[in-house]
């Protein structure tokens, strides 16, 4: 089986005194399809005016990319078991530390998912857990990386049929 391949278009110029460290981190990432988005180093790293607050940094993006990879795989699992999901909504957060001198990683994530089913009576309350683990095991993006990634889904919100 051939790869699968992924690209994006990273693009800076310089604004500001480049050598003196005084010149903007914003930058912009394109994806196939056309999408722009703002892009910049995150204020907690790189101080205003510096950095652009509005702007996605990659510490963010990190964190969207396994929730939205997580929500995907339990949705397409959720289907696969005829559990009919009205909404998925996750506030998910990182959090990074010194892992060396020098070093520092996003050495957590959690995913606190809020679900809401379509059901006339609440199910087996397994279930959540078990689609949970079984999203995270085939998660991509959760695969790819090293850092601890933890589950706390919020308790199941029931709307009737």
């Amino acid at each position: 089986m051939a790869g699968h391949y992924y690209s994006a278009n990273v693009e800076w110029a310089c604004d500001g005194d480049y050598l003196g460290n005084a010149y903007s981190r914003g930058h912009v990432w394109r994806f196939d399809g056309g999408l722009e988005i703002p892009a910049s180093a995150s204020p907690t790293v790189v101080p205003l005016p510096y950095s652009i607050e509005a702007a996605v940094d990659p510490e963010e993006a990190f964190v969207a990319a396994i929730s939205s990879c997580h929500m995907m795989s339990f949705l397409d699992l959720a289907r696969r078991a005829n559990f009919n999901v009205s909404s998925y909504r996750d506030n998910a957060q990182g959090e990074m530390n010194r892992v060396a001198r020098g070093k520092m990683a996003i050495t957590k994530v959690v995913l606190r998912p809020e679900i809401t089913l379509i059901a006339d009576e609440d199910p087996d309350p397994t279930w959540l857990t078990d689609l949970h683990e079984k999203a995270h095991d085939v998660c991509f993006i959760a695969n790819s990386v090293s850092c601890e990634i933890i589950v706390e889904p919020l308790p199941l919100k029931l709307k009737t049929s």
